[in-house]
């Protein structure tokens, strides 16, 4: 068989391009950094939220309020009245961060939603981030609304409520990172639900009622829940000469479980998107 060299070809004859070589060293699509990828997502999250969400952020504040009405009954003052008020304010974190966000995580995961942000050039931790911030960012006015009307009730100082903050983006954190890994861990929407409401019960009965009432052993399992710290943090700053390394220390606890939370929130994420 005789090969024909390329002089050998008329001047001006075509040639065929190599198409099948040059698509396949086509480059693709650079990722997205993080940082640009989490705030587009935090921006669609708030955006898609605030309409469907305000409501509920209305019933999670005036639970809170109402708590602390019935508790004033029982509660005069004291450490005891710092506990109630600093517990219904981290409520109302709770129930969005960590009640909803489930919700919301176990309902995307079940109806092919994680299928949507998988074909888009956004890192796994973005997407967690991003709607973990978009939902916690909701509980920013129930809370300051909360602790003002209990500090009012209660006879609590109003000079450190500067605090929230603080208490706010650490605590929501980390019951958003656990309520964005229950939602995607969970088999079905229900259970998703059903987590996230127990959830949402055991920061109310653990965080609101004061510590010192409570049996031994529940205790212990107050010591394990996230919001806990958040609560501690708030409530020594009602004192009159609040331990800020206390403090301090409070919200490095709540930083570390977000830290953590959130990394096992964005590994369950990659797990459940390549299903």
């Amino acid at each position: 068989m005789s090969t024909v060299s390329a002089e050998a070809l008329p001047t001006g004859a075509p040639t065929v391009p190599a198409r099948a070589d040059e698509d396949a060293a086509a480059p693709l699509a650079p990722r997205a950094r993080l940082l640009p990828a989490l705030a587009a997502v935090y921006r669609a999250q708030l955006s898609r939220a605030r309409v469907a969400r305000i409501p509920l952020l209305f019933v999670a504040t005036f639970q809170s309020v109402g708590i602390m009405v019935l508790m004033r009954g029982v509660v005069d003052g004291g450490s005891e009245a710092r506990a109630v008020v600093a517990g219904s304010t981290v409520l109302v974190v709770a129930f969005v961060a960590l009640n909803l966000l489930a919700q919301y995580f176990g309902q995307l995961r079940a109806t092919g939603g994680l299928d949507h942000y998988a074909t888009l050039p956004v890192p796994p931790a973005a997407v967690v981030l991003g709607a973990a911030g978009a939902y916690a960012s909701f509980t920013v006015p129930g809370t300051a609304v909360t602790a003002v009307i209990g500090s009012v009730l209660f006879g609590l100082p109003l000079g450190n409520l500067w605090i929230l903050a603080a208490v706010v983006p650490l605590a929501g954190a980390a019951l958003a990172g656990l309520g964005a890994a229950l939602g995607l861990l969970a088999p079905r929407p229900e259970l998703a639900t059903l987590l996230g409401q127990l959830g949402m019960s055991a920061a109310l009965l653990l965080g609101v009622l004061p510590a010192e009432r409570l049996p031994g052993p529940i205790g212990w399992a107050r010591d394990l829940l996230p919001s806990t710290y958040g609560v501690e943090a708030l409530a020594r700053t009602f004192a009159p000469h609040p331990d800020w390394a206390a403090v301090a220390l409070d919200l490095g606890v709540c930083a570390a479980v977000g830290v953590v939370s959130l990394a096992v929130a964005t590994g369950a994420y990659r797990r459940a998107a390549v299903r």
